[in-house]
C-alpha cells in the first residue's frame, strides 16, 4: 500500500495562518454584524444605527468598486430582493473581501520571505543540499 500523505510537498504554514485568521476575522465580523443588527433592530438606539451603517460600509463599498450596488439597491427598492436577501449578499461579500486581502497580504508576506532567504544566502547561490 502507498501513503499518499507522503509524497504531497510540504504545506507552508504561512498559508495555514493565512487562511486561519481570514477565516477567523470572517467570523467575528458576522458575528459582529449579526449583534449589532439585532440590537439595532430591537432598541433603535442612534449608536447602534451608526455602527451597523459602518460595519455596511464595508460590502457596500466593495459592491460600488465592481458596479453592483446599484442593481443591489434597484433589486432592494423595488422589492425583488428582501432585507435578510441584502444581508446575505453583504455578509458573502465581506468574507470574500476578507480572504481576498488575506491572499494578497499572505502574497506579499511570500515575496519578502522569499527575498530575505535569497538574501540571507547571499543572492544567486542555491539553497543548502541543492548543488
Amino acid at each position: 500500500m502507498v501513503d499518499v500523505s507522503e509524497q504531497r510537498p510540504p504545506s507552508s504554514p504561512l498559508l495555514k495562518v493565512m487562511w486561519g485568521n481570514a477565516f477567523l476575522l470572517s467570523v467575528l465580523y458576522l458575528l459582529t454584524g449579526i449583534v449589532v443588527e439585532s440590537i439595532r433592530r430591537r432598541y433603535h438606539a442612534p449608536f447602534f444605527e451608526r455602527l451597523s451603517m459602518a460595519l455596511d460600509s464595508l460590502p457596500a463599498r466593495a459592491l460600488e468598486l465592481v458596479h453592483a450596488m446599484e442593481p443591489l439597491r434597484a433589486a432592494y427598492f423595488t422589492g425583488r430582493i428582501s432585507d435578510l436577501g441584502v444581508r446575505v449578499v453583504f455578509g458573502v461579500v465581506t468574507v470574500a473581501v476578507i480572504f481576498l486581502l488575506a491572499l494578497v497580504v499572505g502574497a506579499i508576506m511570500a515575496v519578502l520571505r522569499w527575498a530575505l532567504l535569497r538574501a540571507s544566502r547571499g543572492g544567486n547561490s542555491p539553497p543548502p543540499g541543492h548543488g
